[in-house]
């Protein structure tokens, strides 16, 4: 059996980079979560990167970071320095690597507003790679996982139990995980995008987006 037999297609990342284009903003004004099915909860979109909430969260606020272009895993982000007369692999390689630059220029950013919205002190930062590392989607993707602290109180939200308040110190992948509502979802992006808004105008001097 091949990985074209296991993982999905078509590419559910893809449809959403489609969804989404770049704007001038790396931060989408108001974009409609309907777009796709299921809803998509935009919070940054780039001409090389997007981040959205993922659809079923480990815990609040979870959130996947993943490119605009299609690759399957970390290795195939970097391809073979082309020669000088190879237009078509020095844009695929130039692109690969603006590609890298912007994981690792908005991974901190990410982090930094999903910690002023949730309230955490601890997330995980995770990538798989291949089947066997657990990727479900054959697309490069980062999840940031919050962890809230030890003795915060369980609550209720729409009659459901908050699994996110419970003790968050389990292994990535396992504990309960629960379709993301979409009205919370809505909710929860807009703080993100707001908070994420704040650190890239921080980090360019606020300049205004």
């Amino acid at each position: 059996m091949s990985a074209d037999d296991i993982y999905p297609i078509p590419c559910a990342f893809c449809n959403i980079s489609s969804a989404y284009p770049a704007e001038t903003s790396p931060i989408p004004s108001s974009p409609d979560p309907e777009k796709v099915d299921p809803q998509c909860h935009l919070i940054l979109s780039t001409p090389h990167v997007l981040a959205f909430l993922d659809i079923m969260p480990i815990s609040p606020g979870h959130i996947l970071l993943t490119t605009r272009n299609h690759y399957r895993k970390l290795s195939d982000l970097q391809p073979p320095t082309p020669t000088h007369t190879d237009w078509a692999s020095q844009r695929t390689a130039s692109t690969a690597l603006e590609t890298s630059r912007a994981l690792g220029e908005y991974l901190p950013l990410l982090s930094r507003a999903l910690c002023a919205v949730t309230g955490i002190e601890d997330w995980n930062v995770v990538q798989n790679n291949g089947e066997r590392a657990a990727q479900v989607v054959p697309h490069i993707h980062f999840h940031l996982i919050p962890r809230y602290q030890e003795g915060r109180k369980e609550t209720q939200r729409n009659g459901r139990t908050d699994y996110g308040m419970l003790k968050s110190w389990r292994m990535f992948g396992r504990g309960s995980r629960e379709d993301l509502d979409d009205e919370e979802g809505e909710v929860l992006a807009g703080e993100l995008r707001e908070a994420l808004k704040g650190e890239i105008e921080g980090r360019c001097g606020k300049v205004k987006l």
